[in-house]
């Protein structure tokens, strides 16, 4: 990336203003030359795999003949009838070819490529993947350096093992569903599959954590990745009163349990701004801000702790202020005092923040069946690079290239695979 300011080495923050380049350096893929096997589906694996992929890991997904992957056929809407938007949008830079586990020849070509991979990672309902020929005990003597990663709903083990598990179940499971909402209505759970996503985040750290230790000793790994417990992990930070003095929050809207003025305010012209005073040091700014100087000598208002305990009366007083002001102004306003807020946006919005379109967040890339395609692209930046991801896969697609490229068969021996003529590579 050209920089004017950049010397040699990882950028730092006096490359704030550049814009950051998308690039194919191989320095911008620490797992280059890692090959993983992906037996997942829907959103938690192939989240956890595209991921790996965006590191650089080639990951080759094996997808069921026909159908494929679960999400390839769900959520299309009018006028995108033909286009798999939410399995592009989770399965970027990988590639695809069809086996058929449950076929004893086609379980074969499975096996084969375990052996030149170095990462297994599937996330069907404990005991479908030992069903399928495909499970650790079934992998591990193949090949005793893999690294071999389960997700599912609530673990290997225990007596939830065989419930089924979708993001909304984990969601009330772990206690963020009872958290969200406002205390006149019933819990309700967040707009996004945030369990799977964590699922998946917390799979490919460990994966890739434990790559340095297969590196080390020699010897495979078997991950189990649960997301009731990945979904904890994640609400730990905020959960010291129920650890230790066993008080369980109530939900609170917007609103934050620990300080206030927090909540979403509505400006005279109706934007949505959510703000939080983080502190007693942003009080005198916030109020600064507003041009209500006066609340300073409230005595009820002088701390946080106080505060809280006034938090309906002074969250009313604003409110009523907020409405007073259009939006550019009071953000401005708010800017100027460096108080936390921020304009509610809808994901359309989001994507075309300035902010992310400066980072080069969103890349386009182009699809064999869709055309100009845009997905989120990895939202780490290496030395100031960020890597430029590859086109998802349309079904198949790879078929030739993967078992050439992995196994040395010809032409002919893939197309009689397809077929159902061939017994595997001789």
């Amino acid at each position: 990336m050209a920089s004017s300011t950049a010397t040699s080495g990882a950028m730092g923050p006096e490359s704030k203003e550049l814009k950051h380049d998308q690039t194919n350096d191989q320095s911008c893929k620490p797992l280059s030359g890692i090959r993983v096997l992906d037996l997942t589906q829907i959103v938690s694996g192939p989240f956890c795999t595209t991921l790996l992929a965006n590191m650089g890991a080639e990951v080759v997904k094996i997808e069921p003949p026909g159908r494929g992957d679960d999400l390839r056929t769900v959520g299309h809407y009018a006028g995108r009838e033909q286009h798999e938007d939410y399995f592009n949008a989770n399965n970027n830079s990988k590639k695809s070819i069809t086996l058929n586990l449950k076929d004893e020849v086609q379980r074969q070509v499975a096996h084969d490529l375990v052996q030149r991979a170095d990462i297994v990672v599937e996330n069907f309902a404990p005991g479908t993947a030992a069903r399928l020929g495909m499970s650790w005990d079934d992998l591990r003597g193949i090949n005793s350096r893999l690294l071999y990663c389960s997700i599912s709903g609530f673990g290997q083990d225990g007596p939830y093992r065989d419930r089924t598990a979708l993001d909304p179940i984990i969601q009330a499971v772990s206690g963020i569903m009872s958290v969200t909402g406002y205390p006149e209505t019933d819990p309700v759970a967040v707009g996004a599959p945030l369990a799977d996503v964590v699922a998946g985040l917390f799979a490919a750290y460990t994966i890739a954590a434990s790559l340095h230790s297969v590196k080390e000793t020699g010897r495979g790994h078997y991950i189990d990745i649960s997301m009731q417990a990945t979904m904890l992990a994640m609400l730990g930070p905020r959960m010291g009163g129920a650890l230790n003095a066993g008080i369980a929050p109530k939900r609170m809207g917007n609103q934050n349990p620990m300080r206030t003025p927090c909540d979403v305010y509505h400006s005279r012209d109706g934007t949505k701004i959510f703000v939080i005073v983080h502190s007693d040091r942003q009080w005198a700014p916030f109020c600064r801000a507003l041009g209500r100087h006066d609340w300073l000598e409230v005595p009820r208002f002088s701390s946080n702790r106080l505060r809280c305990e006034n938090r309906d009366e002074l969250n009313g007083l604003v409110f009523a202020r907020f409405a007073e002001f259009d939006s550019d102004e009071i953000t401005a306003r708010l800017a100027a005092e460096r108080i936390p807020y921020a304009v509610v946006n809808d994901y359309v919005e989001a994507l075309n923040d300035p902010q992310v379109v400066h980072r080069n967040l969103v890349q386009e890339v182009e699809h064999k069946v869709s055309g100009p395609t845009r997905v989120i692209g990895p939202p780490w930046l290496i030395d100031g690079k960020r890597t430029r991801v590859q086109p998802p896969p349309t079904l198949g697609e790879h078929q030739d290239d993967v078992l050439r490229d992995w196994l040395g068969w010809t032409r002919a021996e893939v197309a009689g695979l397809c077929n159902g003529q061939l017994g595997g590579k001789p």
